[in-house]
């Protein structure tokens, strides 16, 4: 068995009004949404693509690409499932998640224990094998600004095969 590291990244714009802002599957706001194909979680988009790299599989935009119109508006927690259903049952473990969100707003740390817990329970990992720091730009660039949020996520798995 092998240990293989994997990192994912993702950006997305942000857009005032209606709809949820979900990051790592957790409702964060109800006062901004994604401007995304998907729900455009950009935590749950790094995640995915950081597994995709650490097994060497397709990135998350090969897989599902942003012109399939079966997916607008899919939960990015489905495409996650879907992403690993794509891989060989029992060919690697997930053994840790480190990420950054990094948003000017919403404020990450009063969601980090449900952020924290939604991952694991995704990936079927243990909660402490999850980690989340939330940053922000200093109000520096777009996402200063409050107009994107982006997330950086690497993640460690065991090749089991």
């Amino acid at each position: 068995m092998k240990i293989r590291s994997g990192i994912g990244y993702d950006i997305h714009r942000l857009e005032a009004g209606g709809g949820e802002l979900r990051i790592g599957g957790v409702v964060v706001s109800h006062d901004l949404h994604f401007i995304a194909h998907s729900d455009g979680d950009v935590l749950l988009h790094a995640l995915l693509d950081a597994i995709l790299g650490a097994v060497g599989a397709p990135d998350i935009g090969q897989l599902f690409p942003d012109t399939d119109p079966s997916l607008a508006g899919i939960s990015s927690a489905e495409l996650v499932r879907r992403g690993l259903a794509t891989l060989p049952a029992g060919s690697f473990r997930v053994e840790s998640v480190d990420a950054v969100v990094i948003a000017q707003r919403p404020a990450i740390a009063p969601f980090r224990p449900q952020i924290r817990r939604s991952m694991a329970d995704l990936l079927s990992i243990p909660e402490e094998d999850v980690n989340l720091k939330g940053k922000t730009k200093e109000k520096m660039d777009a996402v200063g600004r409050g107009e994107a949020i982006e997330c950086f996520c690497t993640v460690m798995v065991r090749i089991l095969t």
